[in-house]
């Protein structure tokens, strides 16, 4: 994998309340059990096919369980001309650093 720019969870929490796209690169069922309230679901088996649906004017913090997932799926929107960055930990470091986590219906989460 090339290298790629990785942020903390904090660092990317900062970047989604100034504007930036939270992309969750995870599988619906992980999902539906904890996610982070301003996310956005594309699981990265979609995101060749459905890549521009994402925002060119913006940049993109790319979430998944661990950080496996969402670096592949930044290096393929980096290579596109995307402006993504790589959440390290995922949403085990997310919720570890007492950030939100909801399930699909908006109640509390957990990762899976």
């Amino acid at each position: 994998m090339s290298a790629i720019e990785e942020i903390d969870p904090a660092g990317g929490n900062a970047l989604v309340e100034d504007g930036a796209l939270l992309l969750d690169v995870r599988n619906l069922d992980e999902w539906e059990v904890g996610h982070a309230p301003a996310a956005h679901l594309m699981p990265l088996g979609e995101l060749q096919a459905r890549h521009t649906e994402l925002p060119t004017d913006r940049r993109i913090v790319v979430i998944c369980r661990s950080g496996g997932r969402s670096g592949q799926a930044t290096v393929a929107l980096n290579g596109a001309g995307y402006d993504a960055v790589n959440l390290a930990g995922g949403m085990q470091a997310w919720a570890g650093a007492g950030l939100p986590v909801v399930t699909g219906a908006g109640t509390p989460g957990r990762v899976a």
